[in-house]
């Protein structure tokens, strides 16, 4: 043993250097269940020697072994969001790792993100963190109405969050955007704008939101009297390109909508491309009302309305909600349904310098 390693022990630091319990002990003068106690938050312990113990080990930069951890209690402190690497873009998935973060972060919990692609089955990642206990909960998103991912975590009772609802009778903790309220009021705004035929770029079927979206723009559309015309061939998840060109071939037929209702915030800078290709002008030939998950549409061009979507909050209900499984709260009390907010038109600040291109 050289000299660091018998410093290392006589002042409680591992053989790496880190500050464990008995640095923790020794400095603080408690111990050693005591000051485990007081880093869990436990209520037996006086609010004044947590706050105490957490400050110091704060201050020393202590982490909990991991390792130990596990062994100690069967838990890894970890929540694994499972994520497709070809989750839309304009700050979807930044937002919602920020808003996952931030929930966790007064916890002891950590986060990791295990990536999969949507040409692969979609179970298999949630089937390697399940059997290898890599993770106390998941959160999903893509949520489909009859999804074998929900299915398969249920059946092993392993706790677990989903961003969008199922309808496949199976009660689990989710957070969800009220997408049908999103639709119809995107529908009603462009029928108060005197709009009539109306076109809806929606997301993939096999996705629960898109029923919703679907209903919501089809009921509006019925009680507002309006038509729709098909935007067929495309859906929010097809390529920048591809819904340039459908959307530049659908304006160009006679009867083409003067209204389009776009289901996510990166598709709609494709419709407006695609606009502009047949020779048309936003907010005059057509208006566009879209959902965003940041803000950013009314730099692309003001003319658009747009519903703001808070995937950061998304997030932080999600991870509250896998969490409480964890703990056992009940399900009916980890369910969460965000209403979007109003459709927002630009609002002009003089000291902003013009948008290139209006």
């Amino acid at each position: 043993m050289d000299r660091d390693e018998r410093k290392n022990q006589t002042d409680g630091r591992d053989a790496a250097g880190r500050p464990t319990l008995k640095t923790l002990t020794f400095m603080t003068g408690l111990g050693v269940t005591t000051v485990s106690r007081a880093l869990k938050d436990a209520p037996e312990i006086g609010a004044e020697t947590r706050r105490r113990v957490q400050l110091v080990a704060k201050q020393i930069g202590y982490l909990p072994n991991r390792a130990g951890v596990r062994l100690r209690t069967g838990k890894t402190n970890v929540i694994s969001l499972v994520l497709d690497t070809e989750e839309q873009i304009g700050g979807f998935v930044s937002d919602m790792i920020y808003g996952i973060s931030e929930a966790l972060a007064p916890t002891p919990y950590h986060l990791i993100v295990t990536p999969y692609s949507r040409n692969n089955d979609p179970l298999e990642p949630v089937r390697y963190v399940v059997e290898t206990g890599s993770a106390d909960g998941i959160i999903i998103s893509r949520t489909e109405p009859d999804d074998k991912r929900v299915r398969y975590m249920t059946e092993r009772g392993f706790a677990f969050a989903t961003h969008g609802r199922t309808s496949m009778g199976i009660e689990h903790p989710y957070h969800d955007f009220d997408n049908y309220a999103f639709a119809a009021q995107a529908v009603a705004r462009l029928a108060e704008l005197g709009r009539r035929r109306l076109a809806l770029l929606a997301p993939p079927p096999n996705l629960s939101y898109h029923h919703h979206m679907r209903d919501g723009f089809a009921e509006a559309l019925v009680e507002h009297g309006l038509a729709e015309v098909p935007l067929t061939g495309v859906t929010v998840d097809h390529s920048i390109e591809a819904i340039r060109a459908r959307t530049a071939e659908l304006m160009r037929r006679k009867v083409r909508p003067d209204g389009i209702v776009s289901g996510a915030g990166a598709a709609t800078f494709a419709l407006v491309a695609g606009v502009e290709d047949a020779g048309l002008r936003v907010g005059t030939d057509v208006d566009i009302v879209s959902k965003q998950a940041s803000r950013l549409l009314h730099l692309l061009r003001p003319q658009l309305l747009v519903v703001n979507e808070d995937v950061r909050q998304a997030g932080s209900e999600l991870a509250r909600a896998v969490m409480g499984r964890i703990a056992g709260a009940p399900i009916a009390s980890l369910q969460s349904l965000s209403t979007p907010g109003a459709v927002e038109a630009y609002k002009f600040d003089k000291h902003m310098p013009p948008v290139a291109g209006t």
